[in-house]
């Protein structure tokens, strides 16, 4: 959803399509990229040197700042149970792919999970999508959803309940 003069977007709408968007310009088959989210204000206070980076941006905005180096993981959940930030973070978020498939396709599943995930991968109705969801420590929430068969800016589905489990997972990892 571009944003004019005419739709003013909420602040942590607009840093979450700004963050989808970057993720994005890397294409398709990523790992999990993980973000703090900080507030504009905070930012320059604590490190002056990066006004040239935000130049124009509004004072009561949001940023993102990539946590790059992050292990790889087998387990997205055991990851997020090991994380906590500090005060100075105001929020989180996290751009994972995922394949979905019909509610239907699970009926016949393999038992184990290697051959289940292997079906499931096969199946012809997959859709492969990436799902970028941001929280803040005031609770706030917004998740955006993007299809590779549909892999265009405005195509990209913004809500509140499309991952409410990744949204309670974020959540936990900002609590002290």
């Amino acid at each position: 959803m571009p944003s004019t003069p005419e739709t003013i977007l909420p602040p942590l709408v607009e840093c979450a399509v700004d963050t989808e968007r970057h993720v994005a310009a890397a294409g398709w088959d990523q790992a999990p990229r993980l973000f703090a989210i900080a507030r504009n204000a905070g930012l320059l206070a604590r490190e002056p040197a990066l006004a040239a980076q935000l130049g124009a941006a509004a004072a009561d905005g949001l940023s993102t700042i990539e946590q790059e180096g992050l292990a790889p993981t087998s387990s997205l959940e055991s990851m997020l149970g090991r994380l906590a930030w500090p005060p100075e973070v105001d929020g989180v978020a996290l751009a994972v792919e995922r394949l979905v498939v019909p509610p239907d396709a699970e009926n016949d599943l393999p038992t184990d999970a290697e051959n289940a995930a292997e079906a499931l991968a096969a199946h012809p109705d997959r859709q492969d999508v990436r799902l970028l969801v941001a929280v803040l420590r005031d609770g706030a929430s917004v998740c955006l959803l993007r299809q590779r068969a549909h892999d265009a800016d405005d195509k990209v589905a913004i809500g509140q309940d499309i991952a409410p489990g990744l949204v309670e997972a974020l959540r936990a990892t900002l609590t002290a």
